[in-house]
């Protein structure tokens, strides 16, 4: 299995709009970050999407990210879904209607806003737009024959989902991690973790915050994802320790499997 960082950057992407700081001003590409997202290639050939941020386009040219079978939303918030209408080029290029999963909020927030994309039942998807359907989840579900396993974050008012597809878990924006979600989250080979800045934050994890939280799961590596303008790239990586790391657009990431 492989995982390919499409955007690591947090809710406003870095650099930000009129920003003249040092990170947003850098010339390293690693500094450069578009909003979150993710893809994971199946061992049977299938790409998952991990939410639809608003630069996938971008993202997806930049990764050559040439295929999609469905979507995995975490949540509802802007940065993470308003890319839904470019799922139309993976329509087209597979002649397919790709099916996208989420919470019960985050599906009634798609069907507010991408209400024209949702194909019913034995619809045909029209040529002009984007061709989905939506599925609310509340537990574990088989997808190409693998277990998606959703794991209950805490965020903002709202909360979040992360999930966990073998030994890989990927959970992006969580202020904190319930107990029985820690459960889920033993015997990881990569542990993908929301962490916006050094300072706390009542939405996000601080540094400190996401480094005790990786700690207690145990991955034998996590790549931290969703920062700020104030996490510069090679100096915050240098003082982290090798398998603790911030991950950067466009980085391939192979996932080991149970023997690995």
């Amino acid at each position: 299995m492989q995982l390919i960082f499409l955007g690591t950057g947090t809710s406003q992407g870095i650099p930000m709009i009129g920003c003249q700081c040092a990170v947003c001003r850098s010339r390293d590409p690693h500094d450069r970050r578009m909003r979150a997202s993710a893809a994971v290639r199946l061992a049977g050939g299938q790409t998952l999407l991990i939410d639809t941020s608003p630069e996938l386009r971008v993202c997806a040219l930049a990764a050559g990210l040439e295929r999609v079978d469905a979507v995995l939303y975490t949540h509802s918030h802007a940065d993470h879904v308003m890319g839904l209408d470019d799922l139309r080029s993976y329509n087209q290029r597979q002649d397919a209607i790709l099916p996208c999963f989420g919470d019960a909020r985050t599906v009634a927030m798609l069907r507010r806003a991408f209400g024209y994309a949702e194909v019913p039942p034995g619809g045909q998807r029209p040529p002009d737009r984007p061709g989905v359907t939506f599925h609310e989840i509340t537990g574990p579900f088989e997808l190409f024959g693998q277990t998606i396993m959703p794991v209950p974050l805490l965020h903002a008012s709202t909360g979040s989902l992360g999930y966990r597809i073998g030994r890989l878990a990927y959970c992006t924006d969580c202020s904190g991690i319930p107990d029985s979600s820690f459960e889920l989250l033993s015997g990881l080979d990569t542990l993908v973790l929301g962490m916006l800045r050094r300072r706390p934050h009542p939405a996000h994890m601080s540094l400190d915050q996401a480094l005790a939280a990786a700690d207690r799961i145990g991955a034998r590596r996590t790549f931290f994802i969703h920062m700020s303008h104030d996490m510069p790239h090679e100096a915050t990586n240098r003082q982290l320790p090798p398998n603790r790391q911030l991950a950067y657009d466009g980085q391939v990431v192979e996932i080991a499997d149970a023997d690995g």
